[in-house]
């Protein structure tokens, strides 16, 4: 089993050919820090709109290094953090207009990597999500009839026979399915798109780390780059940056790939269309069948590490790995025995309210994205159009989504975000291990804990 070096993703692509570092200092209309979903989004809109800009991209690695090459390769339509929260502020048709720009922005990313040639596996399935216990049913029946109230979610509940027969995942109680997803191949897409934005005339510096992002200028370990407009595009990586480390945390998220399975399984399985998987435990889990026949499975492991520290070549506990592995023999018990060839983990960005903002200060002329929360590869991509809309002025509808410009308190000084954040996740596993041995609501120390975190 290979324990890190990044991703299985990048392993089947293979390592990218390292690109230049940063010459020294210059000169740009526009510099980006990360070479990221978010960075290269916002560079490719604009320069759909504007060719004639000067774009240089700031990478500390290399080009999809993070999130954006280790994720679980989920392009869903889901808005983190919630709707609700942008009805109270913003009004109903506000959070309508929010969902729909989701749900397009799936299109979008589909539509993009077909017109530019970027083979990212890409399989439109939609996203299913299982209950499996008393208590995950109620909740997710209460998730539908919520989520069928609004005129842009799509979603089908599925009662146990016709779940099983969709995705066979044991003891299934009932799920929800919706259109507005597909998988995806996370390094495919992030070196596609590398690829497609050097095309366009972006410089991507690579082996240099931003130290500071100040008014109009980047000082990095190479040079400082002064713009017009600079956009911090770092997620779960802002804490290492003078003067941020507080802004957003820094989650831990980690991810088995088992061998390639043998048909056998699948046609006992029945997983066939690409779809996304989900389920409503607490400590949720989310998976895909990938395009050479393997489950990758993922969930939180341990989730935090103190002072904000932030990982790097992916390297993950044995006890995350054994977690994960019992995931996926619960969900689907004909694999147990199969080998699971790769584990990795990597790190995503999370607001004290959980979430995600994308906005631009022009005094400062520093712009951003991200907070995602794992919702980043649809995210992400609406997030680079909105940039750019911003940055060149246009008055789209874009620019006026109830998430831009949105800003949250920090999180707290440490030790109480260490003590809060793995306080909270064993109090979601307690939680969970209550309501699988047969509890038929959800545990009041879950509800406790979501109040704490602002997840309710």
């Amino acid at each position: 089993m290979l324990n890190g070096h990044v991703s299985h993703w990048w392993e089947q692509v293979g390592t990218p050919e390292q690109r230049p570092e940063l010459p020294g200092s210059l000169s740009a209309d526009v510099a980006i820090v990360g070479a990221g979903y978010t960075g290269l989004w916002t560079a490719y809109a604009l320069k759909q709109q504007r060719p004639d800009l000067s774009i240089v991209i700031i990478e500390q690695r290399h080009a999809g290094y993070g999130a954006s090459g280790r994720n679980g390769g989920w392009l869903t339509n889901a808005i983190t953090g919630g709707r609700d929260q942008y009805v109270e502020r913003h009004g109903r048709d506000a959070a309508e207009r929010f969902q729909r720009a989701m749900n397009e922005t799936v299109d979008e990313v589909i539509r993009v990597a077909g017109a530019e040639q970027i083979d990212a596996d890409i399989q439109q399935g939609g996203e299913f999500t299982v209950a499996y216990t008393p208590a995950q049913e109620q909740r997710l029946r209460r998730f539908a009839a919520s989520e069928q109230r609004w005129r842009s979610t799509d979603l089908e509940l599925l009662e146990s026979d016709a779940a099983r027969a969709k995705i066979n995942v044991s003891a299934t109680r009932a799920a929800t399915w919706h259109p507005h997803a597909a998988r995806i191949q996370p390094a495919k897409l992030a070196s596609g798109l590398a690829r497609v934005v050097e095309g366009l005339g972006v410089q991507i510096y690579e082996r240099t780390r931003a130290v500071e992002i100040a008014p109009h200028r980047v000082r990095t370990t190479h040079g400082t780059v002064s713009a017009e407009y600079v956009v911090r595009a770092t997620e779960g990586f802002t804490a290492n940056l003078t003067g941020l480390k507080r802004l957003w945390l820094p989650m831990n998220s980690s991810i088995i790939a088992t061998e390639p399975l043998p048909q056998s399984v699948w046609d006992e399985l029945h997983w066939k269309h690409g779809e996304v998987l989900g389920d409503m435990a607490h400590v949720y889990m989310y998976a895909q069948r990938t395009a050479d026949d393997r489950i990758a499975i993922g969930g939180r492991g341990v989730p935090y590490r103190y002072g904000s520290r932030t990982d790097t070549d992916g390297r993950t506990p044995e006890v995350t790995v054994e977690t994960l592995r019992g995931i996926l023999q619960r969900f689907f018990p004909v694999t147990r025995g199969t080998l699971i060839d790769h584990v990795w983990s990597g790190v995503l960005g999370v607001p004290r309210d959980w979430s995600a903002t994308v906005g631009l200060d022009r005094e400062t002329g520093i712009a951003w994205g991200g907070g995602y929360v794992g919702t980043g590869v649809t995210s992400t991509n609406l997030a680079g159009r909105t940039i750019a809309d911003l940055i060149l002025g246009n008055e789209s509808d874009l620019v006026t989504l109830p998430w831009v410009n949105h800003r949250v308190r920090k999180w707290e000084p440490e030790p109480l975000r260490w003590l809060a954040t793995r306080g909270l996740y064993a109090a979601y596993g307690v939680a969970d291990r209550s309501e699988s041995h047969g509890r038929g609501s959800t545990s009041p120390i879950a509800s406790v804990a979501d109040v704490i975190t602002g997840r309710h």
